[in-house]
């Protein structure tokens, strides 16, 4: 793991502000603080990143974002959202964003390119995963960033993420509350750090409840209206004992697509069959039925990761670089009648 600044600070006992100072001889030190800092930067073996430094000294109030991929027929009106409100969060600290692509082969190469040649002050990171490069990257070069989503739980960088796991485990007490027992799940296919927690919500949120989800309940599908669709048509094929009464969606697209099935194939949503999605996609409160779904906060989450990223370009420390915040269940009718076999 790089030693960074603020690892030096703490063992030497002063701000990172003094450190810098030390470093660059910026300002008036005592003897005595200078020789504990330049201890700590030799037991330590920090080595500055000279592009950073470089970089800070010629400012291009530019932030670097990569746009998220969008395959053919996804949509993701989340991200949408969250660079809008980003872009907006970061003009009003005077800074601009801009935006590239990232190769799915060599995800890290635009950003070292763009630090290489000082486009940009610091980075903002979205879409993230288990054992993102360009994560390991940036906390290797100890180039400032801040991340809409997490990582590795051992990786050291502030994100602000929502908390899925605990957002399906609402949904699906709901829809225990309402008399369902027989809850399907439209999952993502296993492996995403997103899906994986919101999926492991059902299974928490089943387990507690005393049921044990049967195979057949579970549908690993993309993030298309079409999969969600043809899931549905899978889960109502099932022998009428065993055919779910509720179906909880890991996003609203798949459960739009579910919907769809179920209202052109003679299933009342909501009343014979309950869907519930996440997201809480711009258009989700004007389906019919309306769609149950969870809603994230973008806004508050997108100008909280730029205060995070301010911090970062300004060398201080941030009191709680970890944000963990939970979606809101809204009810709609899709979900909001009682259930009885």
């Amino acid at each position: 793991m790089a030693i960074k600044i603020k690892d030096v600070a703490q063992a030497a006992e002063v701000s990172i502000a003094t450190v810098s100072y030390v470093l660059n001889n910026s300002a008036p030190v005592s003897n005595e603080t200078r020789r504990r800092v330049l201890d700590a930067v030799e037991r330590l073996g920090y080595r500055p990143n000279i592009t950073a430094r470089n970089l800070k000294a010629s400012e291009t109030r530019m932030i670097g974002y990569a746009w998220h991929n969008v395959l053919p027929g996804e949509t993701n009106a989340v991200l949408d959202r969250f660079i809008y409100q980003m872009a907006l969060a970061a003009e009003a600290n005077r800074y601009h964003v801009l935006t590239f692509t990232q190769s799915p082969d060599d995800p890290v190469a635009t950003y070292d390119e763009l630090i290489r040649t000082s486009r940009v002050d610091g980075f903002i990171l979205a879409g993230t995963d288990r054992n993102d490069e360009r994560i390991r990257r940036l906390i290797d070069l100890d180039f400032p960033f801040a991340a809409f989503g997490r990582s590795n739980a051992e990786w050291d960088f502030p994100y602000v993420d929502v908390d899925g796991k605990v957002g399906i485990c609402m949904a699906v007490e709901h829809l225990l509350t309402l008399g369902h027992r027989r809850i399907a799940c439209l999952a993502w296919p296993s492996g995403s750090l997103n899906g994986d927690a919101r999926f492991d919500g059902y299974l928490q949120a089943m387990r507690q409840a005393g049921i044990v989800p049967k195979p057949t309940w579970i549908a690993r599908i993309g993030n298309v209206v079409r999969d969600g669709f043809e899931a549905a048509r899978r889960l109502m094929a099932l022998p009428a004992h065993e055919r779910p009464t509720a179906i909880v969606s890991l996003s609203d697209v798949m459960a739009i697509g579910a919907m769809s099935y179920l209202d052109t194939n003679g299933f009342r949503v909501g009343a014979d069959v309950a869907v519930t999605g996440f997201d809480d996609d711009p258009m989700a409160g004007y389906l019919r039925p309306p769609l149950t779904s969870l809603h994230q906060p973008i806004d508050e989450i997108a100008v909280k990761v730029i205060e995070m990223l301010m911090v970062v370009l300004n060398d201080q420390p941030i009191p709680d670089q970890n944000i963990l915040v939970q979606p809101t269940l809204m009810i709609r009718g899709s979900s909001n009648y009682p259930f009885s076999e």
